[in-house]
């Protein structure tokens, strides 16, 4: 059986972050904004390659214990990817956080976007969707999923005309949300302990909550689905994330 083909743009790396209360607590204030005065040179330098489109970047305030915030990077390389993290472990901010998690991807989408005799390089609404900015909504919401390959639900034993199908039905709850919800999936598999990672956009919060409950009910959710831990947070500017870090230094 033949494994359906995939494009694949930019790879992702989420990287969720617990701040060391006590540590960052016993700084003084004047040390603690010197601190944030630095790293906004840092999310400055990320924005630039966004808005240059060598990349992405998004921070977010996370609700819940799991973590307090996550940083997103997207670029054309793994190699990039090091490079950005081996420069927010060089701030000063890096050694106020430990990691709590983390997870890298590529974006993909389905091989059958791509039109007989079209070059995808040059196809600008594909290369906007492999190498997405990240979307100006408040919310966020990721987890990493796969499909299950277990008797009798094994996804990866479906042939193409079935799992079609199930991806067809699927699709239109989805397209239920647009303009609601912006879906940014990634592919895992060979790269994390995942085989997608889903990042979820919005701007009432509630809509996550909505969309992944209609999708339960969808057979291929319901058959196929298995889901990993949920993160959901708040995306802010530097002034946000500097706002937030003071109120928590006390």
């Amino acid at each position: 059986m033949a494994a359906p083909q995939t494009l694949d743009g930019w790879y992702v790396w989420h990287d969720f972050r617990t701040i060391r209360r006590e540590t960052w607590k016993n700084i003084d204030v004047h040390s603690a904004a010197a601190v944030m005065r630095d790293f906004t040179a840092f999310v400055q330098g990320e924005l630039d390659a966004q808005r240059s489109r060598l990349g992405s970047f998004g921070q977010f305030v996370l609700a819940g214990t799991k973590a307090d915030l996550l940083f997103l990077y997207m670029r054309p390389t793994i190699g990039e990817l090091n490079e950005a993290k081996a420069r927010f472990e060089a701030t000063r901010f890096a050694d106020f956080t430990e990691r709590a998690y983390s997870y890298v991807s590529v974006v993909e989408l389905g091989g059958y976007l791509a039109k007989p005799g079209v070059d995808v390089e040059q196809d600008e609404v594909l290369q906007l969707r492999l190498k997405p900015p990240v979307p100006q909504m408040r919310y966020v919401c990721f987890y990493p999923m796969n499909k299950r390959r277990t008797y009798p639900d094994n996804w990866y034993m479906l042939d193409e005309a079935e799992r079609r199908k199930h991806l067809m039905a699927h699709g239109q709850i989805g397209r239920q949300f647009a303009g609601k919800v912006k879906q940014i999936i990634s592919g895992s598999v060979g790269l994390d302990d995942w085989e997608w990672g889903v990042t979820l956009y919005a701007d009432d919060p509630i809509h996550f909550k909505k969309l992944i409950y209609e999708m339960r009910f969808d057979e291929s959710s319901a058959r196929f689905a298995e889901f990993g831990p949920f993160y959901v947070g708040e995306q802010v500017d530097v002034e946000g994330l500097t706002t937030w870090m003071m109120t928590l230094h006390g």
